[in-house]
């Protein structure tokens, strides 16, 4: 049984507990320690009188202020919708080239526009819309059916490729799987393909680029155009500048010749509405640092 004593180096009595030698002082709880709680029971209190708390069956105690928060975030997206038609109405009844030189429209293009584009194309051309391996980069300017802002929105409405009644539809052959070049053939139109943008060449695709020149303009020019610039109306790329979809390499070059290529683009029309087609479009066209 535990005997109270004074414990000789606080002066404060013990609890009369002994535990392997070590006695248990009877420490008061500190006052702030009961401040607090009596504070905190306090404020539980007064907020249940004026605040919703209690569930009472389908309904809750109301409280004497009155406050739904239901109510108040119902009126916050009200107000955040009307001030937002007030620019989207404008946005839907401007033209194009009205909207880019309207610096107050441009800015909002700017910002729903940003989101938008991450929340519906970063996945595949990137956040900043530089593109990646088997995806066109939009920052580039090199674009496969135009780059103003009525063509891009065109192209996101139907797609490409996709299964939208209107999509637009681009394919390039396989020209080794399908036997329509043999090997030589093939070896001889990268190492010209790979001199139109002006990459180095070793010794041996130098001397195949004149063999070269002769197999793309009788199989390539017709999509690519006779300099290699590409042609909007077939969706074909440019081989004559920096910028490749599929990498520019001789492997990479010879891969999409032998097995052909058909990008896919999904058609965004009855995903996005109208308007938000259009604030992508325009704010597509800015991704290049254009300031318009």
């Amino acid at each position: 049984m535990g005997t109270e004593k004074r414990d000789p180096v606080t002066g404060r009595m013990t609890t009369g507990h002994d535990w392997n030698g070590i006695q248990e002082l009877d420490t008061p709880i500190p006052r702030v320690v009961l401040f607090f709680l009596a504070a905190t029971t306090l404020f539980a209190i007064v907020y249940w009188v004026l605040m919703p708390a209690w569930p009472l069956g389908v309904t809750y105690t109301k409280g004497l202020l009155g406050i739904d928060q239901r109510q108040i975030v119902t009126q916050q997206v009200n107000d955040a919708a009307a001030a937002r038609a007030a620019w989207t109405d404008r946005i839907a009844n401007a033209s194009f080239e009205e909207i880019a030189f309207d610096d107050t429209l441009m800015h909002h293009v700017r910002e729903t526009g940003r989101t938008l584009f991450t929340d519906n194309c970063a996945v595949c051309h990137g956040t900043s819309g530089t593109g990646g391996p088997g995806f066109p980069s939009l920052a580039a300017g090199a674009w496969l059916w135009g780059g103003d802002a009525a063509t891009i929105a065109e192209t996101i409405r139907v797609g490409i490729n996709s299964t939208h009644p209107e999509t637009r539809a681009s394919q390039m052959m396989a020209f080794g799987q399908g036997g329509m070049l043999d090997r030589k053939a093939i070896l001889d139109v990268v190492a010209y393909v790979r001199s139109l943008s002006g990459q180095t060449l070793s010794e041996a695709e130098q001397a195949r680029v004149s063999a070269g020149d002769a197999v793309f303009a009788e199989n390539c020019a017709a999509c690519h155009g006779a300099d290699g610039g590409g042609t909007h109306e077939m969706g074909a790329p440019s081989l004559a500048d920096a910028n490749w979809i599929y990498g520019g390499e001789a492997q990479s070059v010879y891969a999409s010749i032998y097995g052909g290529r058909q990008g896919h683009m999904p058609h965004w029309e009855g995903r996005l509405s109208p308007v938000d087609i259009k604030l992508l479009a325009l704010y597509v066209g800015t991704l290049g640092g254009d300031g318009r």
